[in-house]
């Protein structure tokens, strides 16, 4: 019997749970993420977790929930405490060596295409932060392909800042995102929105000490809102 996270009702009535899910759901969780990849224009906006990755998981470095009808799997989100290297996105954030220990990544994020628009993205994304050892882990990072709209949005409403954009997964182009979760509201100045398509002046913005807050459609065209933080954020 699984522990139940959460449960309700999507918009079409029918009842669903959010659960943990275990080394023995993978099959299911594989041939998901494979609907998923499918289902997408750009394959290359979504970082797939491999068979080792997920199994790494499971032995105890991070998380995996996942939303059923019964028993179909149809939405599943996965947190990762990642190994330190030359890689790893706490870098990419300027946080010193010993911190990387307290980074844990939020990593990929899988609905079914046929039970979209029932914001399963964000209902299991305010549960894995809930879900955190605040005691073991102190930031919350991923990285996210520029125009993926849902999962900017996704990290964005979830308090995380963009800290750098740069290529990862050997050459693919991604925004950082980071939060410290032992801290509060930050405040920001000088805020000024630059086209998504614009990376250059992006990275300028960010290597300058500016962080992306907030994204927007003008006129067809989407903006990434960049500030200056005007404090150092103020502790829980």
């Amino acid at each position: 019997m699984r522990s139940c996270l959460q449960s309700g009702n999507l918009q079409s009535g029918q009842a669903y749970k959010i659960a943990y899910l275990s080394i023995d759901d993978l099959p299911k969780m594989l041939v998901l993420q494979e609907k998923v990849i499918e289902s997408i224009e750009q394959k290359d906006s979504l970082q797939p977790l491999t068979v080792q990755e997920f199994t790494t998981i499971f032995s105890g470095k991070g998380f995996v929930i996942g939303v059923f009808i019964d028993e179909k799997l149809i939405a599943l989100r996965a947190m990762l405490e990642p190994k330190i290297d030359e890689e790893h996105f706490g870098l990419d954030a300027g946080l010193p060596d010993e911190d990387l220990e307290k980074v844990i990544y939020q990593e990929i994020s899988c609905v079914d295409p046929a039970y979209r628009g029932n914001r399963l993205q964000q209902m299991m994304g305010r549960i894995v932060m809930n879900e955190l050892d605040r005691d073991r882990f102190r930031y919350v990072s991923a990285t996210v392909a520029p125009f993926n709209i849902p999962s900017l949005k996704d990290k964005l409403a979830l308090g995380l800042e963009i800290v750098a954009l740069k290529e990862k997964y050997e050459g693919k182009l991604r925004y950082v995102f980071m939060k410290d979760l032992n801290l509060n509201k930050r405040l920001y100045k000088n805020e000024v929105y630059i086209e998504m398509g614009k990376i250059t002046e992006q990275k300028q913005l960010l290597q300058s000490g500016y962080l992306g807050v907030g994204i927007r459609e003008i006129e067809g065209k989407w903006f990434v809102q960049y500030a200056q933080p005007t404090n150092s954020k103020d502790s829980c």
